[in-house]
């Protein structure tokens, strides 16, 4: 297999679950830091437009979402594993849970108190992208954010009342590299507010335990670099089926990929494989030719 490419910034919560997932199974990787916001010259012709951090690039083909991310690397070095004794159903029910409905808050929460954190590009950006950083957006909803985030700490602090040091059991799992990311925010960008007005204090030792995984062993490349990766690769043969989308789309079908929750833009490609949990599309690309982007199920519409 070819060398692993991270493509990520250092704020991105969700590239902080990839990291520790590298840190826990020791990895080496090439890392090329991605622009925040847009203009993303070195992303965009290897992922059809597709502009969320992170995804991971392997040659020429690229796996987007990080709940696809982590079960690729499993899939790959399995061990340690990321789903020790079975949990995969658990561990990615979790990671849907906090993801969705947890960081959104925290985000709120940051932007209130936090408010030099994001430039403003970044901030007008996301705005239009479907995320409400701006202070005159978040300010009247930050009693919202408090409630919201003190009830799923909670949930959270309760998982671990009875002294287990993960939140599955005795191993760490994707279910602690999921829920990690929304506390390692507010603990970096949330000031002393967030230490007075939230739980995080009971998560601690457990937050201390996931910390120690680190982020395995990068080294850094430029955006080109990897650009010239995938233009020099092949991509690589799928083990799904050709005509395994459960809603009976074809290999061959020209189809769009879209996020359904926020950043809606469809990626265009031509059908390759799926099955219930993962679909490839071939894209073209002058800079880098023909590509594979692998996209999850959860949290995507495909369609002809």
């Amino acid at each position: 297999m070819s060398s692993i490419i991270l493509h990520h910034y250092p704020l991105s919560t969700y590239a902080e679950k990839v990291r520790l997932a590298l840190g826990l199974k020791r990895l080496a990787y090439q890392e090329v830091i991605t622009p925040i916001a847009m203009p993303k010259p070195d992303l965009l012709p290897l992922t059809g437009g597709y502009r969320r951090a992170p995804v991971l690039q392997v040659g020429a083909d690229v796996w987007c979402d990080t709940q696809l991310i982590l079960r690729k690397l499993e899939q790959w070095h399995p061990e340690p594993s990321l789903f020790p004794h079975g949990c995969q159903g658990e561990a990615q029910a979790l990671c849907w849970w906090i993801e969705r409905y947890a960081f959104m808050p925290a985000l709120g929460f940051v932007a209130n108190v936090n408010e030099g954190l994001f430039p403003a590009d970044f901030v007008a950006e996301r705005k239009k992208f479907g995320f409400i950083i701006g202070k005159e957006d978040v300010g009247p909803l930050f009693g919202r954010y408090v409630q919201q985030l003190a009830a799923h700490l909670g949930w959270l602090a309760g998982m671990l009342a009875d002294g287990r040091p993960y939140l599955l059991g005795s191993e760490v799992s994707a279910a602690d590299l999921g829920a990690y990311p929304t506390l390692w925010f507010l603990n970096r960008n949330g000031g002393d507010e967030a230490r007075r007005m939230l739980p995080l204090d009971r998560l601690q030792g457990w937050y201390e335990r996931v910390t120690e995984l680190g982020h395995g062993s990068p080294s850094e490349i430029n955006g080109a670099a990897a650009l010239d990766v995938a233009r020099d690769a092949e991509p690589a043969a799928t083990d799904l089926p050709a005509d395994g989308d459960p809603s009976g789309l074809k290999a061959g079908t020209a189809v769009t990929v879209t996020p359904d929750d926020t950043g809606r833009d469809p990626v265009a490609g031509t059908l390759v494989a799926a099955d219930d949990q993962e679909v490839v599309i071939r894209h073209q690309d002058p800079r880098v030719g023909q590509v594979h982007l692998h996209f999850p199920r959860a949290g995507y519409d495909v369609a002809a």
